[in-house]
C-alpha cells in the first residue's frame, strides 16, 4: 500500500501533460485517454525497477512514447475533411456522413491546461495544441511526429530522442528536418488570437448572439470572405462566408429562440456548444482573427459533449457560467 500511494503521489502530476502528449501523437482524446492508463500501468509494474537514472517525467514519456508508436503500428491517420478533398461548391447539395472515417478529435482546454504561471509558456501550450496543427502532424509518419514533439514541443535533447526511439542521433536529426520540410509544404496556418484580446471577444460575443438570434445577416459580415467550415464526420466541406451561410440557412433551418450557444475552449481556441431546441447539436472549435472568423470546425457528434463536461439536453440542467 505505501508504495501504490507513493506511485500515485509521484505520477499524478504529470498526467494532464501525459494526456496532452498522447493527444499530440494520436489525435484522439479517446485514444489518448486509453493510453494514459497504459502507460501507468506499465509504469506501475515497472516500478520496482525504476532506479531513477532518469527523471520520473522523462520516465513515463518514454513509456507514453512507445506505447503511442505501438499503437500507430495498428491505425489510420486521423483527419479533417479539408484534408482529404477540395472544398463543395453548392451548399444545398445533399452531403455525406463518414462514420468509417477516423476523424481528428478536439481535446478540451480543461483537460490539459498547463499549470504553468508564466503567461508565455501558458500561450505556448495552447499553441501546440491548436487543430490545424494537430491535423497537420497527422501527415508525418508516426516516429516523424514523435520526433519532432519531443524535439520541438518538449525541448528533449537530440541525445534522449535517439535512445528512445532506438536510432542514431544522425538520424534523429534527420527525421526533424525531413518533418519541418513536409509541415512547410503544407502550408501557413492562420494565426489564432487570444479569446482574452478585448477585440476578440467582442467578435464572438457578436458570432453566438447572431446565432441565437438566427441573424444570418450579421453572421455573414463576422466570417470572413475566405472563411472555411467543415463539419466531421460529414466529409463535405465548404469555403466563403456566403458558401457558409447558404449551407445554414439550407440544412439547418431554424427560427431565433431556439438555439443557445454554450463557450467552450478546445486545443488553445475558443468554440461555442450548439444546442438546438434543447438538444446537443455540435461543437464548434473556431479560429477568430481581427478580420473575422476563418476557420469553423463544427463536430457533429454529441457524443463529445460529455469530454467538455456538457449536457446531451439542456431539458432541466443549469449550465455554469464561463468566464
Amino acid at each position: 500500500m505505501i508504495e501504490s500511494d507513493d506511485f500515485a503521489a509521484r505520477t499524478a502530476p504529470y498526467r494532464r501533460e501525459l494526456l496532452a502528449h498522447c493527444y499530440r501523437m494520436l489525435g484522439s482524446i479517446d485514444d489518448a485517454e486509453d493510453l494514459v492508463q497504459e502507460t501507468l500501468l506499465r509504469a506501475w509494474r515497472a516500478y520496482g525497477d525504476f532506479e531513477g537514472r532518469a527523471s520520473m517525467r522523462t520516465w513515463l514519456y518514454r513509456i507514453a512514447t512507445n506505447a503511442c508508436l505501438n499503437a500507430l503500428e495498428h491505425s489510420s491517420r486521423r483527419v479533417l475533411p479539408t484534408g482529404l478533398s477540395g472544398p463543395t461548391g453548392d451548399p444545398t447539395q445533399e452531403v455525406h456522413l463518414a462514420p468509417e472515417i477516423p476523424w481528428l478529435q478536439p481535446m478540451p482546454d480543461a483537460l490539459v491546461a498547463s499549470e504553468a504561471s508564466d503567461p508565455a509558456a501558458i500561450v505556448a501550450a495552447r499553441d501546440d495544441m491548436r487543430l490545424a496543427l494537430m491535423a497537420a502532424w497527422q501527415h508525418l509518419p508516426p516516429r516523424q511526429r514523435a520526433v519532432l514533439i519531443l524535439r520541438d514541443v518538449l525541448h528533449w535533447k537530440a541525445t534522449e530522442v535517439a535512445e528512445l526511439i532506438g536510432a542514431s542521433v544522425a538520424a534523429v536529426n534527420s527525421m526533424l528536418q525531413r518533418a519541418h520540410a513536409a509541415l512547410g509544404d503544407l502550408g501557413p496556418d492562420t494565426p489564432v488570437a487570444e479569446p482574452a484580446d478585448p477585440e476578440i471577444r467582442a467578435l464572438l460575443d457578436k458570432y453566438a448572439a447572431a446565432f441565437e438570434a438566427a441573424d444570418m445577416d450579421t453572421l455573414i459580415t463576422l466570417l470572413r470572405a475566405d472563411a472555411v467550415w467543415e463539419m466531421p464526420p460529414i466529409a463535405e466541406w465548404f469555403r466563403g462566408n456566403s458558401a457558409v451561410v447558404e449551407l445554414i440557412r439550407s440544412k439547418c433551418p431554424y427560427s431565433a429562440g431556439e438555439v443557445r450557444m454554450v463557450p467552450i475552449a478546445a486545443n488553445g481556441q475558443p468554440g461555442f456548444a450548439f444546442y438546438l431546441r434543447g438538444h446537443a447539436q455540435s461543437l464548434q472549435i473556431l479560429t477568430a482573427t481581427p478580420a473575422g472568423i476563418a476557420h469553423v470546425v463544427s463536430y457533429h457528434d454529441s457524443a463529445l459533449f460529455a469530454a467538455f463536461g456538457l449536457p446531451t439536453s439542456l431539458a432541466e440542467t443549469i449550465l455554469p457560467v464561463l468566464p
